[in-house]
């Protein structure tokens, strides 16, 4: 039951970032879309990017197992549909989010896409009428890139807990 709302919470979390109006509510301009060429700092970008680690500063037990385990890495805390999460930019300028439309018997798919843009190590992304700047580190051989955003996190017992949480994505083939 954890685990669905921590799964819930980090959903909830990801769609604030991409749902925010309508274009024909009460007269809002939505922000324009990413256009043009890539610049050639921006294309490592283009593939799939999957999730494959997500760590905590604080230690938090998110299984409902009669064991306190608590444990920075949350990754290994999730259920297959949890970790079934990934982006897709395509070199057009377009991206794909989607988690849990991989994994079998996922009741919680996702899927949200727009527009990108890499402006440093700054990733812009332009959907559903809203515009969110992450900060990205890269490795240096631009396999993998991670982000951090703060969370109140509830854990098995319900306490919740503030920390930063770290996502960690590779570039793969899926």
């Amino acid at each position: 039951m954890r685990r669905k709302l921590v799964f819930a919470c980090t959903t909830l979390l990801l769609a604030q970032l991409f749902i925010a109006c309508n274009s024909t509510d009460d007269g809002i301009e939505c922000p324009e879309d990413h256009t043009g060429a890539l610049a050639e700092a921006e294309e490592k970008l283009p593939g799939d990017w999957v999730l494959t680690a997500m760590t905590a500063d604080q230690e938090i037990d998110l299984t409902d197992d009669e064991t306190d385990n608590p444990s920075t890495d949350l990754f290994t805390q999730y259920e297959a549909c949890q970790k079934d999460a990934y982006y897709s930019f395509g070199s057009n300028r377009t991206y794909v989010y989607r988690q849990g439309n991989r994994a079998t018997d996922c009741e919680n798919k996702v899927a949200l896409g727009g527009t990108w843009q890499l402006i440093g190590d700054v990733l812009s992304l332009v959907g559903s009428c809203n515009v969110s700047n992450i900060p990205l580190t890269f490795k240096e051989d631009a396999t993998a890139f991670t982000f951090t955003n703060a969370f109140s996190i509830a854990d098995a017992q319900g306490k919740n807990i503030q920390t930063n949480v770290t996502f960690t994505y590779t570039l793969t083939e899926l």
